[in-house]
């Protein structure tokens, strides 16, 4: 196949655009700037640029949509542009062109108002009660896309839960950051249980979402190690990797929550220039458990994590040792 895959300058881009070239695809990316990848052929625009999309669809057999505005703040018009918007213009340009498979990648904050969810399977997303202007809009664009599922164009949403791995900016770099500074708090004591998904576990489940969207198409998957682990836990382990000291202060879950909102809320008028150290849906993602059964996910997709969590702790520490100028992303 001919497969487009959107969004290939971030970390889970690149690998789900490498995966897809090694599996024997031909591959052709779309992002603003250049992606990295060595094989593929760039296609360069915004996702909320309908011409762009349309010429970045043309001649393609299959698409991996995973452009996406990702933040914890931002103004709500925004979010919806790219992730609503950008979505439905790229699965008109898909059928359009002839696509005939569409994986969009999702997130499991589409289904997840706050509470604990201890060996869920995929829930129905819900634009409405999801936490968060990213994980809104992204219910909203998930909704869509399964919407546009029929015959001829199989859509099927996979939702990545907490990717990670050597090189994230997302997630592990900012951990990092914050520990070195000493401004990273356990919340409720750390003792939430949490699964996450390493990058290359994350890329091989797309990969085999895009070969049997024909058979699986119509539904959503959540994807993840299945490895849940305290959040104390985690943060111990990324921090271990890179050398930098584990958290060792705690807040009160629910002083977080507040303090997330209040910091939101001054967010929106004096916003700055990287995320708010806090937010009310950061809060909720680090104080409630929230890992999901696999089994149906893996049956459906004849999928299995290759990296183990400790396994992908190791490569962290094995890229966290090298030289800054040796480290491939």
């Amino acid at each position: 196949m001919k497969v487009l895959v959107t969004g290939a300058s971030g970390m889970l881009g690149r690998a789900v655009a490498r995966g897809v070239l090694a599996a024997g695809h031909d591959v052709r990316t779309f992002q603003r700037g250049a992606s990295g990848v060595a094989g593929a052929t760039d296609a360069r625009g915004s996702i909320t640029d309908a011409g762009a999309v349309a010429l970045a669809t043309d001649g393609v057999d299959a698409v991996v949509h995973l452009a996406a505005k990702v933040s914890f703040a931002g103004a709500p018009e925004d979010f919806r542009a790219v992730n609503v918007e950008g979505t439905r213009s790229l699965l008109s340009a898909a059928r359009e062109a002839g696509v005939s498979r569409f994986v969009m990648v999702s997130s499991p904050s589409v289904a997840h108002a706050g509470l604990s969810i201890v060996g869920d399977d995929a829930l129905p997303a819900d634009p409405l009660r999801a936490r968060g202007e990213y994980a809104r809009t992204k219910a909203a664009a998930e909704l869509l896309a399964l919407d546009a599922d029929q015959p001829g164009f199989a859509v099927v949403a996979v939702r990545p839960h907490i990717v990670w791995g050597p090189g994230d900016t997302q997630l592990i770099e900012r951990v990092v950051e914050r520990a070195r500074r000493r401004r990273l708090p356990i919340l409720g004591g750390g003792l939430a249980l949490i699964d996450t998904t390493y990058v290359d576990n994350a890329a091989s489940a797309l990969l085999a979402a895009l070969e049997r969207a024909d058979r699986v198409h119509g539904e959503a998957f959540v994807v993840s190690n299945g490895e849940p682990r305290t959040v104390a836990e985690l943060l111990a382990g990324i921090c271990r990797a890179a050398g930098a000291p584990a958290p060792a202060w705690s807040v009160p879950a629910a002083v977080a929550r507040e303090a997330g909102g209040l910091i939101e809320r001054f967010w929106a008028v004096r916003p700055g220039q990287d995320e708010p150290p806090m937010t009310r849906f950061l809060a909720e993602q680090l104080s409630t458990s929230h890992w999901y059964d696999q089994r149906r996910t893996r049956q459906a997709l004849d999928w299995r994590p290759s990296v183990s969590l400790d396994e992908g702790l190791q490569r962290l520490a094995e890229w966290y040792a090298m030289a800054p100028g040796d480290r491939l992303s």
